[in-house]
This record gives C-alpha cells, sequence and structure tokens, in this order.
C-alpha cells in the first residue's frame, strides 16, 4: 500500500489562523520590549497581553473595506485590546510584522522538512544495507554497461539527500532573519537595540541592512533549496519508473490487495506514486523560479512579491514535505526482485566484461586501438548474432595469443567488479 500522507504540521503552519498567531506574536514581543524601555505603560502592557486576540472572519470583513491584511488585523485586535492597543505596532511598518513572522513560519517549515531528510535518509540506510551483496547491471545511456549492486543505488541517493539536509540547515539559517527597522529600514521610529532584542527573544538575526523588507535573496536561496530536493525525489522516482518497466522489472512499487491500476486492463500495476513525484517536482522548480524573480524589486520595496509569496512558499513546503513522506512510503516497502536483475545481467551475453578484455590485452602488449577494434568487432557479433562474447573472444587467434590458459576466465569473474563495494559503503555510512 503506498503510504498516505498524514502529517497534518506544515498545512495547518500555513492556515490563516496560524499566520495571524505569528503575526501577534511579534507584535506582543515588540511591545514588551517598549515596555522594558519605559515606553509603554506596566499597566497596558498586561491589558495588551491578557486581551490580545483577533478574530479570522473579522478581519476579512474589514479588510473588505480597508484593502490592507495588516490594518484590518491591527484593528481586530484593538477591538479584542480596547484603548490600550494604541501602543501595539509602535514604530512599526506592516513588512516588519509580515517578514518578521515570514521568517517564524519559514523556520518551522524547514524544521519539520528536516526532519522529513532524516527519516527518509534512515530508509535509505536499511535499504543500502539490505542489498548490499544483490548484483545487478548498470546501465549508461540505458544500456548495459558493466554490473554493480543494487544497494548502491540507494548509497547514492543517501549521500545526495545528506548534501540536501546540509542545504536545507543553511537555506534554515539564512531565512532567520527579520526586520523591526520602519518604513525604508532607516530605524527611523524605533531604536536599533530594540530590534536586536526582539529579534533575538524570537531566535532570529536583524537583517543588518534593511528597506523596508528582508531581502528576498533569502526567500530564492530556502525555494531553490526546495527546488532541489524535489529534484533528487524526481530523480529517485524516475529511476524507480524504469526498474518497473515490464521489460526491467527489477523492482517496482508496492501494490496493495484490492489496489487497481486501469480501468481498461486488469493486469496493470503502474508506478503511479512515482510518476505522481515526478509531476510535483516541476510545480517546486517552477516556484523557486518565481522566487528568483521576486529577488530584484523597486527602489526600497513594491509589493509585487507578495501575492507570489502568499502562494509559493505555503505551496512548496507542503509539497517538498508530501513527496519526501510518500518516497519513504515506497522506497521502506519497494518490491525487489533479485533474480530478475541477475537474468538482466546476464542478456548482454557477457558483453559487460568489454573493458577488462581490453585492459588485459592491452596490457599484454598489444595497442590500444588494435585491442579496441578487436573487443568491438567480437561484441558487435555476440549482439548481432545472440553468441556468448567469451566464446567468440577464445575462438579469436589474437586474442588467444594473448590471453593464454585461464586469462580469459578470470576477466569474466563477477565477483571482480564489486571487490571494491565496501570502500564505497565505507565512505558514505562510515566504518562498520
Amino acid at each position: 500500500m503506498i503510504e498516505r500522507y498524514t502529517k497534518k504540521e506544515m498545512g495547518q503552519l500555513w492556515t490563516l489562523e496560524a499566520k495571524y498567531r505569528k503575526w501577534l506574536e511579534v507584535e506582543l514581543a515588540v511591545c514588551e520590549a517598549w515596555a522594558e524601555r519605559g515606553e509603554i505603560p506596566a499597566e497596558a502592557l498586561e491589558t495588551i497581553k491578557e486581551k490580545a486576540g483577533f478574530d479570522c472572519l473579522r478581519i476579512d470583513e474589514i479588510e473588505a473595506e480597508v484593502k490592507h491584511d495588516v490594518i484590518a488585523f491591527l484593528t481586530s485586535v484593538a477591538e479584542h485590546v480596547g484603548p490600550e492597543s494604541r501602543y501595539i505596532h509602535k514604530g512599526l511598518t506592516s513588512s516588519d510584522i509580515l517578514d518578521t513572522s515570514n521568517a517564524l513560519l519559514m523556520r518551522d517549515a524547514a524544521d519539520i522538512i528536516i526532519g522529513d531528510i532524516k527519516a527518509l535518509m534512515e530508509c535509505l540506510k536499511a535499504q543500502a544495507i539490505k542489498y548490499k551483496k544483490t548484483p545487478c547491471i548498470g546501465r549508461s545511456h540505458g544500456i548495459h554497461a558493466e554490473p554493480t549492486v543494487f544497494g548502491l543505488k540507494f548509497a547514492l541517493w543517501y549521500e545526495e539527500m545528506n548534501r540536501n539536509l546540509s542545504r536545507m540547515e543553511s537555506a534554515r539559517k539564512t531565512i532567520s532573519a527579520g526586520k523591526l527597522s520602519g518604513a525604508v529600514g532607516t530605524f527611523s521610529s524605533i531604536e536599533p537595540e530594540l530590534e536586536t532584542a526582539v529579534l533575538g527573544k524570537l531566535g532570529l538575526v536583524p537583517e543588518h541592512v534593511a528597506t523596508q523588507i528582508v531581502q528576498r535573496d533569502r526567500y530564492a536561496e530556502f525555494m531553490t533549496t526546495l527546488a532541489i530536493i524535489a529534484s533528487t525525489i524526481e530523480k529517485i522516482a524516475v529511476e524507480i519508473r524504469h526498474l518497473q518497466r515490464t521489460e526491467v522489472r527489477e523492482a517496482e512499487e508496492p501494490f496493495s490487495v484490492g489496489q487497481k491500476g486501469s480501468s481498461a486492463m486488469p493486469h496493470k500495476r503502474n508506478p503511479i506514486g512515482s510518476e505522481n513525484l515526478t509531476g510535483l517536482a516541476r510545480v517546486v522548480r517552477s516556484n523557486a523560479m518565481a522566487a528568483l524573480e521576486n529577488v530584484a524589486l523597486w527602489h526600497e520595496r513594491d509589493i509585487s512579491h507578495s501575492s507570489v509569496e502568499r502562494i509559493i512558499i505555503p505551496d512548496s513546503t507542503i509539497l517538498v514535505n508530501y513527496m519526501l513522506v510518500r518516497l519513504k512510503g515506497i522506497l521502506s516497502r519497494l518490491v525487489v526482485y533479485p533474480e530478475t536483475m541477475l537474468k538482466n545481467l546476464n542478456l548482454s551475453h557477457g558483453l559487460y566484461n568489454s573493458q577488462k578484455v581490453l585492459l588485459a590485452l592491452a596490457g599484454a602488449g598489444m595497442s590500444r586501438e588494435d585491442a579496441y577494434s578487436i573487443v568491438q568487432k567480437k561484441a558487435m557479433e555476440s549482439w548481432a548474432d545472440g553468441m556468448k562474447f567469451k566464446e567468440l573472444l577464445q575462438a579469436s587467434e589474437p586474442v588467444k595469443a594473448c590471453l593464454a590458459g585461464g586469462a580469459l576466465d578470470k576477466l569474466f569473474d563477477l565477483d571482480d567488479y564489486l571487490k571494491h563495494i565496501d570502500f564505497i559503503y565505507e565512505r558514505v555510512f562510515g566504518a562498520g
């Protein structure tokens, strides 16, 4: 059964109510900082903290009239707080609240995705170890190349996901920046020390040089990181799709009891999960392009980025969260056919040994050009006539002259291709 997406945290993170709660968290933190400096009476702060709240439907009503979401929010909060609400939003501009709360939301989203990556890496490591000794043919351009082991595919994906983990942790740090520096970032109505104090309490760093906004190269880094993660997921999904093709059938997605593959053809078992992930990766990459377009704004700001970000940040974080969870479900229950892998490995009549024969002939004194010509000619005969490659070589006088006795047999030893697998695993997973 393909794992269903059950995580609720990411979707809940991007609800209107959650967004307004972050706005209120920032506003209250600023009020506390002002009160510590004697700019807001202690009694007024207590009233604000006790009564501060909002009503989402009421905000919608107000925004329909004023056409400004932050003003609508502040008006709703004021209706809850009363006269002391005059101290709320002191010295701030809308983007101080929007961008600082965005940083908190994206940081929370990054934490969820980081957890998902780590969970997927555990699955990849387990599968890499499980299939460490399962030989299969390696392919380049879709054509048989040389033998490898199935577990190396998982080790490769593990290593790439480890890089994605580092990228996500770096992007988390990059977007954990806020600003409380006023209309164009010059602290005209607020003290720099207050910004430092508030952002410190929130676990954020200040944008050292801000305009009215936190600079959007930060968001672009976050979004392109999500796009790279999605691309890695697609890379894995495409491999599964290839391996599940009828002509290959070395592995396939889990297929649950009662599952149907086609409305017309009852025999179908389609890689629908991997195809789904392939398609979603395109959306995440497109969103990253939109984030890059948001970097260049007019002067100290315009709001052309705002409408875009309301879509792409929630959508991409939710999608990547979903994709990581779904991929883990597919890979943890992947159906693997080692016997078919061995059968496919032998389909090309031993042609995958061509490089070893070439090198052996050259090592025995034959020119590389002559060796290549002889090996390629016998390989083409094997392709054309369906004859075993080794038998054709054994009948070749130039080959027999260079590779006497059992030298040719040793070159066709499958285990020799896999002698350094332990070395690769140790580099990826460490000793033991």
